[in-house]
C-alpha cells in the first residue's frame, strides 16, 4: 500500500513537471497564491503595525522583526530549496529543476539583502552600530554571497545546462553555511539574540507579538511562491523559445 501511494506521487510530480503541464498549472495557481499573500499581508501590517504592543525595552522599534525575521526565514528556506532543486537536477537531470532553481535564486537573494538591511536599521538603535562582525551577521552576508555565486554561476555559461550543473554543486557545498546561520547564536557568544520561535519548549514571544510575526511569515512565504512560479514559468517559456531557435538556425544552416 506505502509501495502504491508513493508510486502514484512519483507519477504526480512527473506529470506536473512536464513543461507544457507546468506552465499551465502556474498561470492557474498563481492568481490564488498572489491573493492570499495579499490577504496574510494585509491582516500582518495592521495586527503588527496598529494593534501589537510595543516592547518593554526595545519601544517601538521591535516593529522592524515583523519584516527582519521573516525575511531571514525565507533566506534559509529559498536556499535550501535551491539547493535541493540543484541536487535533483544533478540526480534525475529534469531541466525544470534547474529552471525552478534559477527562478528561485533571485528571490531568495532579495530576502538575504532584505534581513541584512532591516537588520542594520534594527542594530543602530539597540547596539549603537549598523554593522558588527557577529557570527549571525556574517554567516548571513556570507549567505548573500552564496546566493551571487549561484546566479552568476547559472548565467556565467553559453550552454545553459553547464552553468545550471556549476550552480548546483554550489548550491550544495553552501548548504554548510545553513546550520551555521541557524545556531551561530548558540554555538558562539554573540550580540545576537538566540532564537525565541523556533525553539525547544515553544515559543518565548507575546502571543500579542507572535501572531502578527507569523501572519507576516505566511505573508513572505506565500508571496515567494507566487513570483517564484511566475519566474519559473518564464524559464521555462524562454528556454522553449532558445530551442525552438535552435532548431530553426540549425534548419537554416543546413539548407
Amino acid at each position: 500500500m506505502v509501495a502504491q501511494a508513493l508510486k502514484a506521487m512519483h507519477d504526480t510530480v512527473l506529470r506536473v513537471a512536464q513543461p507544457a503541464r507546468f506552465v499551465a498549472l502556474a498561470g492557474a495557481w498563481i492568481p490564488w497564491v498572489s491573493v492570499a499573500a495579499l490577504v496574510f499581508l494585509a491582516a500582518g501590517l495592521v495586527e503588527g503595525l496598529a494593534l501589537s504592543p510595543p516592547d518593554y525595552q526595545q519601544g517601538e522599534t521591535v516593529r522592524i522583526m515583523y519584516v527582519h525575521v521573516p525575511a531571514a526565514w525565507m533566506g534559509l528556506f529559498v536556499y535550501a530549496l535551491v539547493a535541493g532543486l540543484g541536487g535533483v537536477g544533478l540526480v534525475g537531470g529534469h531541466p525544470l529543476a534547474f529552471h525552478a532553481a534559477r527562478a528561485a535564486a533571485p528571490l531568495g537573494a532579495a530576502f538575504t539583502a532584505v534581513c541584512l538591511v532591516t537588520g542594520a536599521l534594527w542594530g543602530k538603535p539597540m547596539w549603537g552600530a549598523w554593522w558588527v562582525w557577529d557570527a549571525r551577521l556574517t554567516s548571513m552576508l556570507l549567505l548573500l554571497f552564496l546566493y551571487f555565486g549561484h546566479i552568476a554561476l547559472s548565467r556565467a555559461f553559453d550552454e545553459t545546462r553547464r552553468g545550471d550543473k556549476a550552480a548546483a554543486v554550489l548550491g550544495l557545498v553552501g548548504c554548510v553555511n545553513l546550520p551555521v546561520v541557524k545556531f551561530s547564536v548558540d554555538w558562539w557568544n554573540t550580540l545576537h539574540q538566540p532564537a525565541s520561535v523556533m525553539k525547544l519548549g515553544g515559543p518565548s514571544v507575546d502571543p500579542a507579538m507572535l501572531w502578527p510575526l507569523l501572519l507576516m511569515a505566511g505573508a513572505f512565504k506565500l508571496g515567494f511562491f507566487a513570483l517564484w512560479l511566475a519566474r519559473t514559468r518564464t524559464e521555462v517559456v524562454e528556454a522553449r523559445l532558445r530551442a525552438a531557435a535552435g532548431r530553426l538556425r540549425a534548419e537554416g544552416g543546413a539548407r
